[in-house]
């Protein structure tokens, strides 16, 4: 059974009915989802929860829908590793790394349209649509298509050709849009009061923001019924970021772990880094930006809820930092060089951040630090293809293949004598 009771509204505290609605008709605040956590205290225990199904439905009672409606493509309970090489690199005793990159359509999307598109069927709808910078198109048509709905998809025109394909293969619905993403949701939101369709993230945005928080379902479970010492987290919206510390306060407050004490901190893109910029400017108000940025799945210029990001890391003892272009791909390959992991360019930004909220000295060599790695590199081979190794290239000869190892040895350690 599901234990939401209410929409809630997070300036004035109004509540509205679980309708597909999603901000509040007196003082125009965003709704979210109000729970009987009585309820689900008596509902859930440790036991139950481990008992269940490897993917975020194990977390059924925290969820704002039936599951009776779900669409189920095996998404969440993804990987926590211990980084030791990572944590080696850039500076730190323990780091974790969840790896979102393995979900159904490699990126963390899948979290939030797996509730999103539940709720939706509840209320009746049958087709499902999104303003997306990729990857939220991608898991939007995947789960329209294993549902059998109609699927609109909107995206700017300059996407990666990966998350393109990504959202074509499903046969959605696809129009590009001439201009940013922040073009894109204008457009949506137009469209959304002209067409019976569920936005997951404009008419049904209270419930689809909610899968995020199972995120912070699992970093607790997986670390032993616990919370970090500090995560990292990227930021587009915001959602994600707050919704990691929401997950973690609501575990507590069912009785399933101690109190959190974790530090919040956020990861941007220099050229889209309005959370950032306000957290360097010690002010909750944050100026919108145009983006110009490699990491386009964090291109939000006028981040819906980047009041309550910055909040929260104010709150949390928490901060931010930004990166460049260089910094996100060097980032990148950091990662896949120490863990084995291929991120998109948001997992190379949470990595350039982290190694430079550690030189800083804000995050210590000793707290127990999580990363979030939420999308997968083939989605963005763009922004590295002209940064790997050239391959060596021999006929089929054991000589020749001596030759160039030889050369291509030689040629590595004369960079290294050179740096």
């Amino acid at each position: 059974m599901s234990f939401d009771r209410a929409l809630r509204c997070r300036e004035c505290g109004r509540e509205y009915p679980l309708n597909p609605i999603y901000s509040c008709e007196f003082c125009f605040g965003p709704l979210e989802v109000a729970y009987d956590y009585d309820g689900i205290r008596d509902a859930v225990t440790r036991e139950t929860i481990s008992r269940g199904p490897k993917t975020l439905w194990r977390y059924a009672e925290f969820l704002p829908c039936d599951p009776a409606y779900k669409v189920d493509i095996g998404t969440g309970y993804t990987p926590l590793i211990r980084a030791d090489r990572l944590a080696k690199a850039v500076g730190l005793d323990t780091l974790w790394v969840k790896n979102d990159t393995v979900n159904p359509s490699w990126s963390f999307k899948d979290r939030v349209v797996s509730v999103a598109i539940a709720r939706a069927r509840q209320f009746g709808f049958t087709a499902m649509a999104c303003a997306s910078t990729g990857n939220l198109a991608n898991s939007v048509a995947a789960h329209s298509a294993a549902a059998g709905m109609e699927c609109f998809v909107f995206i700017p025109n300059d996407l990666e050709q990966g998350k393109v394909v990504g959202s074509a293969i499903y046969r959605p619905t696809l129009v590009m849009v001439e201009g940013s993403y922040d073009d894109v949701n204008r457009l949506c939101s137009e469209l959304s009061a002209q067409y019976p369709w569920a936005f997951v993230n404009i008419n049904v945005r209270p419930y689809y923001a909610e899968g995020s928080r199972t995120l912070g379902f699992e970093v607790a479970e997986q670390l032993g019924w616990r919370t970090p010492d500090h995560v990292v987290a990227p930021m587009a919206s915001g959602s994600l970021f707050t919704k990691i510390w929401k997950g973690f306060q609501e575990f507590h407050k069912v009785g399933l772990i101690d109190e959190p004490h974790t530090r919040m901190s956020g990861a941007q893109a220099l050229g889209c880094s309005p959370i950032s910029t306000a957290y360097e400017a010690r002010t909750l108000n944050f100026v919108p930006q145009k983006p110009n940025t490699i990491a386009r799945s964090l291109a939000i210029g006028n981040p819906a809820d980047g009041y309550y990001a910055l909040k929260q890391m104010q709150e949390t003892n928490g901060g931010a930092a930004m990166a460049t272009d260089a910094e996100i791909v060097d980032g990148i390959k950091l990662l896949a060089e120490t863990e084995g992991i291929f991120a998109e360019t948001a997992g190379g930004v949470t990595v350039a951040c982290l190694k430079k909220l550690v030189a800083s000295g804000f995050i210590r060599r000793d707290e127990e630090t999580v990363a979030f790695i939420t999308g997968a590199g083939l989605k963005t081979l763009e922004a590295v293809v002209d940064e790997i190794e050239e391959p060596l290239r021999v006929p089929a000869r054991t000589e020749r293949f001596a030759e160039a190892l030889a050369a291509r040895q030689a040629a590595l350690v004369g960079a290294a004598g050179g740096r």
